[in-house]
């Protein structure tokens, strides 16, 4: 925290600091730095003007205070049909534009590889000015798709940034998975991270391997590093002795700022807060600009063809229940249950293009249907629709949004309905001991959805 221009000069001021200090635990001087963090964009352009102008603001009102760029992998989206014809020109723009204006570093997520191959991937951000740096490796030639961590000067001090993928091969696009080694990372950060921390100033972990992993990697990391987290669509921070562990959110939402600052005693010192992006914010014109050219030039009229109508607009959990509960309906079920990485962003108010209808409903799949009892069903609706304020030991990482009845019997019989793949991954999502599941013929996911804003 940064004192007021009305604490400047004299007796009154040293006193009304000292207060200050007492009684925050924060010094007056500037930040030792800041670094601004995102994660999981997955090719939403339609903030990307307003989050490079929040970049510049923040330039601007800290001139003299170093600072970074980190993008916590997934940047790109092949769902979005701008991002795959133009293969990302919109998010490789903005990546440029961060990378000339500050230093930037990139951790890859599963989805970098949607436009290109791996290798192809790295280069071109490389082209861009980005440092990438991951922890998988080819297959074969077990050579790194690019260093695991990196450092970096920022005022007096030296940061070490290290990057954790994901293991789970299934979330990476099908055709890199034969040639794509990616360690487990609890094992990997044992192994590793001493050895890439030695001699840093500022450990920083970004890790895009989700909560269940990074749970376990807390406890091997020094005590004061910035843990950014990804892969789970989450928005939370979780203080964890002097290291802090977080989640910046998706779709370009939010724009994590983390603060290091001195304390009372002296000692660095991290404060994170997410701030919201929104579609009215200041643009940079030149991005905006390159944003409207590039829609305008790779958008159909099929894709600007509305789906349907929301009467007002829904954030991302308003929108994802809408959809589930239109399911449980289709089903005709007592309960409905959808991974949250289902969904993406929110609805509009008004008119629903196709193209905003699949940013909200990522991925189409048969429905899948089954019977639990009571008992069973009470503990999954439980644990469903998390969000930022949910305590850090119930988090669970990819969650379900759920619909159910209010009150259920324990030893009642309830029909349960979820996407496909929900179903093929029932353990990760559902538990033991297994589910049987039966896959309905019809409707599809994205025919529902699609019904549910045409009443």
């Amino acid at each position: 925290m940064r004192p007021s221009r009305f604490f400047r000069g004299g007796p009154r001021t040293a006193l009304l600091l000292g207060l200050l200090v007492s009684l925050t635990g924060i010094t007056s001087a500037e930040p030792a730095a800041i670094l601004l963090i995102v994660a999981d964009q997955h090719s939403a352009d339609q903030r990307s003007a307003q989050l490079l102008a929040r970049v510049d603001a923040l330039r601007a009102a800290h001139p003299s205070v170093p600072m970074a760029m980190l993008i916590d992998g997934d940047a790109f989206e092949h769902g979005n049909p701008v991002a795959l014809r133009s293969a990302g020109a919109i998010d490789f723009a903005l990546l440029a534009a961060l990378a000339h204006r500050l230093p930037t570093i990139l951790n890859i997520g599963n989805h970098e590889a949607e436009f290109q191959d791996l290798p192809t991937t790295v280069a071109r951000l490389e082209a861009a000015g980005v440092t990438v740096i991951t922890n998988l490796r080819e297959t074969g030639t077990d050579r790194a798709l690019a260093p695991a961590s990196t450092r970096l000067t920022l005022g007096e001090r030296t940061f070490v940034f290290a990057g954790i993928a994901t293991d789970d091969l299934a979330t990476y696009p099908a055709e890199i998975r034969p040639a794509l080694q990616a360690p487990e990372p609890v094992p990997w950060a044992r192994d590793h991270l001493a050895r890439l921390f030695a001699g840093a100033d500022q450990p920083v972990v970004l890790s895009h391997a989700g909560i269940a992993a990074d749970r376990a990697i807390l406890p091997l990391v020094p005590d004061g590093t910035l843990f950014a987290g990804a892969h789970n669509h989450l928005r939370f921070v979780h203080h964890a002795g002097r290291t802090v562990y977080f989640h910046s959110g998706y779709w370009k939402e939010f724009l994590s700022v983390a603060t290091l600052e001195a304390d009372a005693r002296g000692d660095p010192a991290w404060s994170v807060v997410a701030e919201p992006i929104n579609d009215a914010d200041p643009a940079e014109p030149g991005l905006a600009a390159l944003i409207a050219e590039t829609r305008a030039r790779f958008l159909t009229a099929a894709d600007l063809a509305v789906v349907g109508t929301s009467t007002r607009r829904l954030a991302t959990g308003e929108a994802a229940l809408l959809a589930v509960a239109a399911v449980r309906d289709a089903a005709h079920a007592d309960a409905a249950l959808i991974g949250n990485t289902t969904f993406g962003a929110g609805l509009p108010a008004g008119d629903v293009t196709r193209v905003a209808f699949d940013a909200w409903v990522r991925f189409d799949g048969a429905l899948c249907v089954a019977e639990v009892d009571g008992r069973r069903l009470a503990s999954l609706l439980a644990t469903a629709n998390q969000n930022e304020r949910t305590p850090f030991a119930e988090r669970r990482g990819e969650f379900l949004y759920a619909v159910g009845p209010p009150h259920l019997d324990p030893t009642a019989t309830y029909r349960i309905v979820t996407n496909d793949w929900g179903a093929k991954n029932s353990e990760r999502y559902f538990g033991r001991p297994a589910i049987t599941w039966t896959t309905l013929a019809e409707p599809r996911l994205k025919a529902v959805a699609a019904a549910a804003l045409n009443p």
